[in-house]
């Protein structure tokens, strides 16, 4: 297979749907969908490029990867957990170091492109 650019505005690949209830012990209010689409994952399966929507809610964050996250539409917030609270709308990109503890909330539908490398063994 040749590598090709993808052009995440126009990228397609299959949508996987979850609900974050039903991940024990993840969510702190409301009852966040999720969907997702996985353009690219590295043949070690350690990077991942992708597009996720999600609907309102606050979940704890997940640990054991760095993300980079852009912003296309919608309102979020990470929140560490010393209470530090950084909001993002469309337009806005930042990065999840490995390691943060805190947070995750969606104000309004968000969407979002995410890079992710998973750091876990």
């Amino acid at each position: 297979m040749i590598p090709q650019v993808i052009d995440l505005m126009n990228a397609t690949a299959p949508q996987v749907s979850r609900r974050l209830a039903d991940i024990p012990d993840c969510v702190i209010e409301g009852d966040p969908h999720q969907d997702i689409w996985m353009f690219s994952k590295s043949p070690d399966g350690k990077l991942s490029v992708g597009a996720w929507v999600s609907t309102p809610g606050k979940w704890n964050a997940f640990a054991g990867k760095d993300e980079y996250c852009y912003i296309i539409s919608g309102r979020c917030a990470l929140i560490h957990e010393d209470g530090t609270r950084q909001e993002f709308s469309a337009g806005s990109s930042f990065f999840i170091p490995d390691g943060f503890r805190g947070f995750w909330e969606v104000m309004e539908t968000c969407t979002k492109h995410f890079v992710i490398r998973d750091t876990s063994s």
